[in-house]
């Protein structure tokens, strides 16, 4: 995108990187988070974990907060919750204020490779950090009814550092061949798009071939005002799911520029995207579109959080409309100046963090609505929301180390669509929000349990009722279509296609041998309305990287 390129050239040449410090985030998945969820509760007032809800976190922000905990004598941090603290603390070195004598391995490899036990290759001093360490994830998987081997082969690497520690960047690279469940395979062909993944080439006829790679640079313009520019995956909401902006579909171009003050955090980011398309038998050069998007949330009390969300996603042929890059106006009113053509969103979402024990959240999205019609209980096609209700629950019934998380997510029929097929709410043939796109309700329910410091057992189940477009009619399920081509204007409610009800339940079990090295099994059962049930069993190994999800 070449006005977010133009704007970070400016800004690396205008900004003192002197105004202060800089951290990079913590990866997707890393296990940090389970952590992070935990302590947030528990402190219930930390003014920084409470705007979590932003992902990716700064490790910066993250270890000042371990530190103040690990500080205090009175934390009443259980066994594993001491463990899961030294390893985050190890794993964002970078940042640790005290001794660090406790990371170092008893027995380096030719005295260069795993001098700490979190990194492959570590350079720490003064001005200047470094850690490099490969990424692996290898599974073998076997279905019920399917007499094909399935598998998951990752290999890669990712790098990150810190220069004068005003500065930083991280890097991502791997090289994936798949062989999913059969229901992975249908999604992939149905969707004409790899979750998660970008440009992919099949492999051994019903695998797929794909690389994942990412990188950014981040720095302060001041000292609570961040940039950062990359090629990656961005996530908003305190849930399971986003109806707001998920890491579901494939990395982007985007431009990020968060600043933190008082009891404030404002975000501001403007991404470039790849419409719906068709890979044809050449290469080709493919659209663009492009997204901004707001957040805004209070910390007030402490204990309460409210935020405010607001979302453009646009197309103009060769050229981003530079209207939408004021990050301090409304975007709504922008979109009606231009002439009202693109696809606006709207939300709102809060949290409380009550007792110590518990977290309750909700998400609020509104795509097009009108107060009369939605009065008159007639379900006009045009009143598109969608909502969120969770709460998580720790240390449940007294049992240390045992969290309960429960989920309900309800969209209404064409929500995230559009009047054409490049301003939806997607990128890449996937959506950008919630994996099911529009006209469903679903409940998920996470019980993970932590019996011991490296052994980690989770239960979920995700279960959804959706409308499925038969016969050729839009009914509001596939947010690609344009919207207008419904059949008709009147008599739309949540599940009005034809109801698919799908059950989709995991037990995962894994023990980390050593760090962030994962030995792990798990059984998937998965039913679908008038068909057989589908049993997924996988035993494998993940090093240094997110567990692939089947989760839809």
């Amino acid at each position: 995108m070449q006005i977010i390129k133009t704007v970070v050239r400016l800004l690396i040449i205008v900004v003192p990187f002197s105004a202060g410090a800089q951290s990079t985030f913590l990866q997707q998945g890393a296990k940090d988070y389970i952590l992070l969820d935990r302590l947030e509760i528990k402190l219930q007032k930390d003014s920084l974990l409470n705007f979590s809800f932003l992902k990716p976190f700064p490790r910066k922000w993250w270890v000042n907060t371990l530190e103040k905990v690990k500080a205090d004598v009175n934390n009443n941090l259980s066994r594993v919750d001491e463990h899961n603290l030294q390893s985050a603390l190890m794993n964002n070195s970078e940042w640790v204020t005290g001794s660090k004598e406790s990371f170092q391995s008893k027995k380096s490899l030719w005295n260069t490779f795993y001098k700490t036990q979190s990194n492959f290759l570590e350079v720490d001093q003064e001005d200047f950090f470094l850690s490099v360490n490969p990424v692996l994830q290898l599974q073998a998987m076997k279905e019920n009814n399917n007499n094909e081997f399935l598998y998951l082969n990752t290999r890669g690497l990712v790098a990150r550092g810190l220069i004068a520690k005003k500065l930083g960047f991280q890097t991502y690279l791997s090289e994936n061949q798949e062989r999913g469940p059969l229901f992975l395979q249908n999604r992939i062909s149905g969707f004409r798009a790899v979750p998660g993944a970008g440009f992919y080439k099949a492999f051994k006829r019903t695998g797929v071939d794909y690389f994942d790679a990412r990188g950014y640079i981040t720095f302060n313009a001041a000292k609570f005002i961040n940039f950062q520019f990359g090629y990656d995956r961005n996530f908003i909401g305190n849930g399971y799911r986003s109806l707001f902006l998920s890491d579901y579909s494939n990395n982007m171009l985007f431009l990020k520029i968060n600043t933190r003050v008082w009891k404030l955090n404002y975000n501001f980011m403007v991404m470039e995207l790849t419409p719906q398309y068709k890979r044809g038998a050449t290469d080709s050069l493919l659209s663009k579109k492009y997204a901004a998007i707001h957040h805004i949330s209070f910390n007030a009390p402490k204990w309460l959080t409210f935020g405010v969300f607001e979302g453009i996603a646009f197309g103009r042929k060769d050229r981003f409309d530079f209207l939408y890059l004021n990050p301090v106006i409304f975007l709504r009113p922008v979109e009606q100046q231009a002439g009202s053509p693109d696809n606006a969103l709207i939300g709102f979402d809060i949290k409380a963090n009550v007792a110590r024990r518990f977290q309750f959240y909700t998400q609020v999205m509104l795509d097009e609505f009108k107060l009369s019609e939605i009065r008159n209980g007639t379900g006009w096609w045009a009143n598109k929301w969608a909502l969120q209700l969770g709460g998580k629950y720790i240390d449940a019934f007294g049992l240390k180390n045992l969290d309960l998380h429960a989920e309900a997510n309800w969209v209404r029929p064409f929500t995230y669509s559009h009047t054409d097929t490049v301003a939806n709410y997607t990128h890449y043939n996937q959506p950008l929000a919630h994996p099911l796109g529009a006209d469903f309700r679903e409940l998920v329910l996470i019980a993970r349990y932590q019996p011991a410091p490296k052994w980690y057992i989770q239960g979920r189940i995700v279960s959804y009722l959706q409308g499925v477009d038969t016969g050729g009619a839009n009914l509001g399920n596939s947010i690609f279509l344009p919207n207008t081509t419904r059949p008709f204007n009147y008599g739309y409610k949540i599940v009005t296609g034809t109801e698919s009800k799908v059950v989709n339940a995991n037990l995962y079990l894994a023990y980390e041998w050593e760090e962030n090295f994962f030995i792990e099994a798990s059984l998937l059962l998965r039913k679908i309305t008038g068909s057989s049930n589908s049993t997924t069993a996988s035993l494998g190994i993940r090093w240094n990287m997110h567990r692939r999800e089947y989760d839809y």
